[in-house]
């Protein structure tokens, strides 16, 4: 039986019909998204929609997409810049997603209102899951934890057509940056992401206007993030505690959380003021207290030593007051303090010292999860004393952020190939040759010491399921030990005894 001849007016119809019901797009708004589409697309006047929608991507927006591109209406390469404007055409306005967003909160809870954006933002695909559902997962067993490692195969890598392009594209200064709140609706272009899909929901944080989205790119549950109106450098003050507990207020049922604001130690973008939060899966978050303090100071305050890889001040209080009062006095501490006997300095000729703070909120009560850092680098550690050894970075070489400090590691996507490369070689169907191994061209060269000390204790003879096997055990470990660098005060009796003079030195005392 023939297959149906393709409609674009069809097409356009099952997408208007998509949006009515997956994105409760108002009537009347469709009928003029429905114009403008047809109009683009040289229609005269619109179609039927199928009695059974299509597949969303493969049914209905990749037929359109391959429609534009064998008329010309688009480029191959601008596919998704082409996908996400015509998305946008049926999307509920701006205004009209914070108003039902509002009207769930006050009727149905704020848990049911953040269910709702983040629905939409995946249905309408600014939250791709067809391609996160690429990224491969898994749960490495640790002694203070578990972790979550991630393989990002979401973003593919350009090829040079495409890079080409780019590099002639001119360059822009609007959107200021990738956070901005005027990002909703642009356009983008191939070097910048498309955001006509992209909703925003407008809070107070502090007093201060900032606005609540869903990451795109979820590395975790519900992954959100928080930005603030104004387009300024991040910065850790007193303020930072009190919009993180601001947030918590507002949406109990997350966490929030800053990158740092210094370079290494920091997230990938400190331009832009703002917070990342989500469920409360994080790794770090499911960890007990190894030490338990008091302040006479702050005695609603309980202080605790988090049983985590990384230096973390936990603190938990009913008391909000009080609870930002003793964040500020640590983080005032903390920026001051130095320690030469373990390679604490806080300041050089610039500020090193610094901290990554999460909160939420729970039965106990609010807690701020303060992780101490230091960015300072040496001849000997060129990329940072606190920062994972160059023996690491074929595992993970970047800064090491706010969701990698609480245990989930994002690695690059080109890992998946090289750790099939090495599989090849410890069950020996590719030879061990260390002379081409050490060549630079070699995408295999910069795991050479890996598959060294993975041949002397497995040899090359194992099977598939050992060599992958050992393959992440590798990985798992090397996690791990990136963690443990980038404590302060290292798990040793060295560490942990300065730790205490640390905390000893703040007037708290050991319950």
């Amino acid at each position: 039986m023939p297959s149906k001849k393709f409609s674009i007016a069809t097409a356009i119809a099952n997408l208007c019909a998509y949006a009515s019901v997956h994105f409760s797009a108002d009537r009347y708004d469709l009928i003029y998204a429905r114009n403008q589409l047809l109009s683009m697309f040289g229609q005269g006047e619109p179609s039927e929609p199928d009695k059974e929608l299509p597949d969303f991507q493969t049914g209905i927006i990749d037929p359109i997409v391959n429609y534009a591109i064998e008329n010309g209406m688009c480029l191959p390469e601008e596919a998704l810049l082409f996908e996400t404007k015509i998305i946008g055409m049926v999307m509920p306005s701006p205004s009209s997603v914070i108003h039902r967003f509002d009207t769930i909160a006050a009727n149905e809870g704020i848990k049911s209102a953040t269910d709702y954006l983040n629905g939409l933002s995946v249905k309408s695909n600014y939250i791709r899951m067809p391609d996160i559902s690429k990224n491969i997962k898994w749960t490495a067993p640790g002694p203070k934890g578990d972790l979550t490692i991630t393989i990002n195969l979401a973003k593919p890598e350009k090829d040079n057509k495409q890079l080409l392009l780019e590099s002639k594209l001119p360059q822009t200064s609007y959107p200021k940056c990738k956070l901005c709140v005027e990002n909703v609706g642009y356009p983008g272009a191939l070097n910048y992401p498309p955001r006509q899909t992209l909703r925003v929901i407008p809070v107070y944080l502090n007093d201060e206007p900032w606005y609540f989205q869903f990451s795109p790119y979820v590395y975790f549950d519900n992954h959100c993030i928080a930005l603030s109106e104004e387009h300024r450098p991040m910065a850790i003050t007193p303020a930072t505690f009190t919009r993180l507990l601001d947030f918590v207020d507002l949406f109990p049922h997350y966490f929030i959380g800053s990158n740092s604001d210094l370079p290494i130690v920091g997230g990938s973008i400190l331009a832009h003021d703002h917070f990342q939060g989500g469920s409360k899966v994080l790794p770090m978050l499911t960890r007990p207290a190894k030490k338990v303090f008091r302040s006479e100071a702050f005695p609603e305050v309980t202080i605790t030593i988090h049983d985590w890889y990384n230096s973390v001040i936990s603190l938990t209080s009913h008391n909000r007051k009080e609870l930002e009062k003793i964040a500020a006095y640590i983080l005032h501490n903390w920026r001051n303090y130095s320690d030469e006997s373990i390679g604490i300095f806080a300041k050089t000729s610039e500020q090193h010292n610094t901290i990554t703070p999460i909160a939420e909120y729970g039965e106990a009560g609010y807690t701020l999860h303060l992780i101490l850092r230091n960015n300072r680098t040496d001849e000997t550690h060129p990329h940072g004393i606190f920062h994972p050894t160059e023996d690491m970075h074929n595992i993970k070489k970047e800064g090491i952020g706010l969701i990698e400090a609480m245990g989930i590691f994002i690695l690059p996507g080109r890992l998946l190939d090289e750790s099939r490369g090495v599989v090849e070689i410890l069950t020996g169907r590719a030879p061990l040759n260390f002379a081409a191994l050490s060549d630079e061209t070699n995408p295999l060269s910069k795991h050479l010491s890996m598959i060294a000390q993975l041949a002397n204790d497995y040899g090359t003879n194992l099977s598939d399921e050992e060599a992958d096997r050992a393959v992440v055990n590798y990985i798992n470990n090397t996690c791990i030990k990136i963690l443990e660098c980038t404590a302060v005060f290292k798990d040793t009796p060295e560490g942990n005894k300065a730790f205490d003079v640390y905390l000893k030195k703040m007037n708290f005392k050991q319950v």
